[in-house]
């Protein structure tokens, strides 16, 4: 048993390091060729040859890796939280229809302006208003998705009720979609992209203080998540509160995908894969090892994919939810047919 918690000791000493490695890499990389020693010297605010080059990586660089840890751990942990609670390896983050809540927000400001023109024109639809608008929408779905958690019993009929809640955005997404011109269709695209490279220090600051407070209800929701691995019925038993402990989840989950989704896009794959990729490496089902452990891997993998996603010595940028899937899931199923089963 000691030799376990040195291992897991050992493993998490690795993978900070390994974290440290991968958000070096990603502002050491750019369209702008900047030299290593020049990167080293503006982190800790010695001479840098081209003064533009610490503006760059203060002010671009630094705020886009910050916020790919979030996003990447983030979406991981509510992936987490959500395949546990309803036992089912295929939830994921989306399964409640909050990011969905979060694009239709977006959708009516970007494809509805026309309909809104009057705060088009008063410069209202900015990236600021994109943000409140895809967090305005993911609040209400996750609003309703509380109050539908109050009065279903079954677990799995509340999964049900959360897809079908992302039909229905769905649904009212293309059809606004289908009413607006090519400008604006063009613009929903690009966010729905994803992008972890428009924050500021401010918003950056909120997304990682609602992040945090959604890290912080997961790991009080530890033992109830481990509960919840062996059934509501022994769940009950052990004198867990299924009510209040599916609210604290769906929470947890609201704050972390909402946030995520409203300010950096929704990106795909990181929730779904990332806990069975955990669950494979670490080879356990302990929420108190997972917990941590998902969010490194996720904000590992979100730190590759977005330095792939930047073309060396390019303006152009990939789009992210592409290059999650395109690198993610082959390590995925490779590890899922090495083991030859999920570990769930």
């Amino acid at each position: 048993m000691q030799s376990k918690a040195k291992s897991y000791q050992f493993s998490f000493i690795l993978l900070l390091g390994v974290l440290l490695f991968t958000w070096f890499l990603n502002i050491s990389s750019g369209s702008v060729n900047i030299p290593i020693k020049s990167t080293f010297s503006a982190l800790f605010n010695g001479e840098v040859p081209i003064d533009s080059w610490k503006y760059i990586i203060w002010n671009y660089r630094i705020p886009k890796a910050f916020t790919a840890i979030l996003v990447g751990g983030g979406l991981a942990l509510s992936g987490l939280l959500m395949q546990t609670l309803f036992r089912n390896p295929l939830a994921g983050p989306f399964v409640l229809g909050i990011s969905s809540g979060a694009s239709l927000g977006a959708a009516l400001l970007l494809l509805g302006s026309s309909l809104l023109s009057g705060f088009a024109v008063f410069g209202f639809l900015n990236d600021v208003s994109l943000v409140i608008a895809a967090s305005l929408g993911s609040f209400l779905v996750l609003l309703i998705v509380m109050l539908v958690a109050n009065r279903v019993r079954d677990t799995m009929a509340l999964l049900i009720i959360g897809l079908m809640f992302g039909s229905v955005t769905s649904a009212i997404v293309s059809v606004l979609a289908y009413f607006s011109d090519a400008e604006q269709l063009q613009r929903f695209i690009f966010w729905s992209y994803g992008s972890v490279g428009n924050l500021s220090w401010n918003q950056l600051i909120l997304l990682a203080s609602i992040v945090f407070i959604g890290v912080l209800l997961s790991v009080f929701s530890i033992k109830k998540l481990n509960a919840f691995l062996l059934g509501e019925n022994y769940a009950q038993s052990l004198g867990v509160s299924l009510k209040k402990s599916r609210l604290l989840i769906i929470i947890a989950t609201g704050l972390l995908a909402g946030s995520i989704t409203a300010f950096a896009g929704p990106i795909a794959f990181v929730g779904l894969a990332v806990p069975h990729l955990t669950r494979q490496l670490f080879n356990t089902m302990e929420h108190k090892i997972l917990v941590p452990a998902v969010f490194f891997y996720g904000a590992i993998l979100m730190l590759l994919c977005d330095t792939i996603a930047q073309l060396p010595n390019s303006a152009s940028v990939l789009p992210i939810n592409a290059i999650t899937s395109l690198i993610g899931a082959p390590v995925v199923i490779w590890l899922l047919v090495r083991k030859r089963k999920l570990l769930f």
